[in-house]
């Protein structure tokens, strides 16, 4: 059973949520020549709605802080899923893609349409590269450090 406070889910969390928010920064930068602060704030308004871009600097750690709780929560998930279907492991790059795609289908299609986040209208280009950064910082990296984990408890 997946320790939610042990160290390694702690790292694993921390990881992929890092990793992710870099990716997302380096591409909102390359998009709009911007720093990441609107992203921050844009998560931020999930829970605070239009008054996150209106507020200064606390919605940034608010946002930097649901993000990482969001990321923890993932991979807490995953971590849980692992434990109960261990075989799924022995696909770790098939698992982390598909892992990469339901973050992102439960993310866009279940928690921002009930957060308080502007809404948006679909993009397909924009919908793929954030599917493809969720599996690359997310769903891979967590498939990796599970199947090493499993590997270990042998």
């Amino acid at each position: 059973m997946t320790n939610i406070f042990s160290p390694k889910t702690i790292k694993a969390a921390l990881l992929v949520g890092t990793l992710d928010i870099l990716a997302a920064s380096i591409q909102f930068y390359l998009k709009t020549n911007k720093g990441p602060a609107p992203i921050f704030k844009f998560i931020a308004s999930g829970i605070f709605g239009k008054q996150a871009f209106a507020a200064g600097d606390s919605m940034i750690f608010y946002g930097l802080l649901f993000h990482f709780f969001i990321a923890y929560i993932f991979t807490i998930f995953f971590f849980w899923i692992c434990d109960k279907f261990p075989a799924i492991l022995k696909m770790k790059f098939l698992t982390g893609v598909i892992y990469g795609i339901l973050i992102w289908t439960v993310m866009n299609l279940i928690v921002l349409p009930i957060s308080n986040a502007p809404k948006s209208s679909f993009n397909f280009t924009n919908a793929i590269i954030g599917i493809m950064i969720l599996i690359v910082c997310i769903g891979i990296p967590l498939s990796l450090i599970a199947s090493e984990k499993i590997k270990h408890a042998k």
